[in-house]
């Protein structure tokens, strides 16, 4: 390829690996770090080299991608004395594409540019299929020329879109959780009726698709509900943090979302009952304990 890149690449879990993947085969030069390092190592294959530190990692990296998981994660890794964003070269770019508070997304985008780097918070959505199949919707916000600059390289992972300023795709992100978790609790309502009504429910499913009902959760969830299938592509416990995360902006904001409540509140208890490991789709569970429905 013409505009190679020599990319460290944080976070090799069960998004960064397949998303770290798609970009060494598409022939850039990837250094990856995990804090468990054998997920990192599996990647030796295609060439990608391990660094022994985040810092280490980044060392001369044209771009950085950090696919962590969590805000204060993020924030100790980029932000610390010693740490990343210190190890950078300047006029690089940093690519946080996990899941944090529009907040943490200012505040890293600020530190970056008092070093001369360029920030884009580019969080996304499509779980793990979406990243093995480089299908991600990527929202990302920052400046609209680092945005330029990297959008080829962006597209060999899925779909990017600039909606806005630094924090903007975080934004964007919270807005994609909220929608995920609520359908992901009306499927699993619907589903859970159509039991106890005495249909079929993997044929109501069937008769839904191509209507107004139709949806991703309902196309590729509701057969996991079904089969009780739950290995995770996305663990509750990760949808909890986002959707807690969204409603106390809302909350920062005076806006109120009682659906949101609500569903964030099924997922709490989700967690509490020991299914946070299990993919989001789990939810279901929780609704069959809440109606004494064998799990």
């Amino acid at each position: 390829m013409n505009d190679v890149k020599k990319i460290g690449f944080l976070g090799t879990g069960i998004m960064g690996a397949p998303m770290a993947r798609r970009l060494a085969e598409a022939g850039h030069q990837i250094r990856a770090w995990n804090r468990t390092a054998s997920k990192a190592e599996a990647l030796l294959p295609l060439g990608v080299e391990i660094g022994s530190t985040p810092a280490r990692t980044v060392e001369e990296s044209d771009v950085v991608i950090v696919m962590l998981s969590s805000g204060p994660v993020c924030d100790d890794i980029l932000l610390a004395p010693q740490g990343v964003l210190d190890a950078m070269r300047r006029d690089s770019t940093l690519v946080v594409m996990s899941s944090i508070p529009v907040a943490n997304a200012e505040r890293q985008a600020e530190a970056a540019s008092a070093r001369g780097i360029h920030y884009l918070d580019a969080p996304v959505s499509g779980g793990e299929q979406g990243a093995i199949e480089g299908k991600l919707a990527i929202m990302a916000g920052g400046e609209s020329t680092a945005f330029e600059r990297l959008s080829g390289l962006l597209e060999v992972l899925g779909n990017p879109v600039r909606v806005g300023p630094a924090g903007a795709g975080q934004l964007a992100k919270l807005v994609n959780q909220l929608v995920v978790a609520s359908t992901i609790a009306t499927v699993s309502e619907a589903m859970l009726l159509a039991e106890r009504g005495g249909a079929d429910p993997a044929k109501v499913r069937e008769a839904l698709l191509g209507g107004f009902a139709d949806s991703t959760i309902l196309r590729a969830h509701a057969p996991r509900m079904l089969a009780r299938d739950f290995k995770p592509g996305g663990p509750a416990k990760w949808q909890l943090k986002d959707t807690q995360t969204a409603l106390s902006l809302a909350d920062n904001l005076s806006l109120e979302l009682p659906v949101a409540t609500l569903v964030n509140r099924l997922f709490e208890d989700l967690v509490a009952h020991g299914d946070g490991d299990l993919d989001h789709s789990a939810l279901v569970r929780e609704l069959r304990r809440r109606n004494d429905m064998p799990l």
